[in-house]
């Protein structure tokens, strides 16, 4: 969680908790109506609270940073040919089990927002639980580990998400969600395409070579990080923050 202090106006050095959603706290959530960047990495944050007015200062190394984060450790030590050859039915089993652990978890949370505007703590773990199971399957079927998908070891692979704070989620931007990520799905339409024929190439030089290319490695774990950003604010509803056009 980012933290903040007022250096000017009411208050002068009080401490401001900020939610994942890019409000304020003062006691209340507050709009940050405008934003400044200094050359030191701080961040001005101009506010008004209960009529009154501060400028805030960020003074966390996370500034502006999506509440999701994802990586993919590069396998140093090379791939099987082997494994890599039958990719596609070894992967079978795993991709079975994601399927069906998916489900149709998004209307209850829909529902949840909507009306009681809460996000239960056991749902998010199982969620971000599933999330990280299926994204090891992801993993292992564009080819960038050797190792079976593990149900509860995190492997190659880290995935973490902020746990919402219910009351500074809106509880009508749920309904609409889908709509506003469409420029999104189509961007991701076109990268998942161009991931596809990048892993078919790198399906190749594993074969020939034992090395998956880190430049196509890099671009694949790219679009599966912009593809999770849209999936937490679609459906695993853990922000209202618009997902960055961004693979980084």
């Amino acid at each position: 969680m980012l933290s903040s202090r007022v250096v000017k106006g009411t208050d002068s050095g009080r401490t401001v908790p900020s939610h994942g959603n890019g409000g304020w706290d003062v006691k209340r959530r507050v709009l940050c109506f405008a934003a400044l960047v200094g050359p030191t990495g701080q961040a001005r944050r101009f506010v008004i609270c209960a009529g009154k007015f501060w400028e805030v200062i960020v003074t966390s190394g996370q500034m502006g940073s999506y509440p999701i984060s994802y990586n993919v450790a590069y396998p140093e030590e090379g791939l099987s040919r082997i494994s890599t050859l039958f990719r596609i039915i070894l992967a079978i089993p795993a991709l079975l089990v994601s399927t069906i652990l998916a489900g149709t978890t998004t209307l209850p949370l829909v529902l949840l927002i909507l009306f009681r505007r809460k996000y239960p703590r056991w749902w998010f773990d199982f969620n971000l639980e599933r999330a990280r199971y299926a994204a090891r399957v992801n993993v292992y079927l564009s080819l960038m580990t050797d190792r079976y998908p593990s149900t509860d070891e995190a492997q190659s692979v880290t995935l973490d998400f902020e746990y919402p704070d219910a009351d500074g989620l809106n509880r009508f931007l749920p309904l609409i969600k889908w709509l506003l990520a469409i420029p999104h799905y189509v961007i991701l339409y076109v990268l998942w395409i161009i991931s596809l024929i990048f892993t078919i190439i790198a399906w190749l030089a594993i074969i020939f070579t034992g090395r998956y290319p880190r430049g196509l490695f890099d671009f694949v774990v790219g679009v599966h990080r912009w593809s999770l950003r849209v999936s937490a604010y679609t459906s695993l509803l853990i922000t209202d923050r618009y997902p960055p056009f961004s693979m980084s």
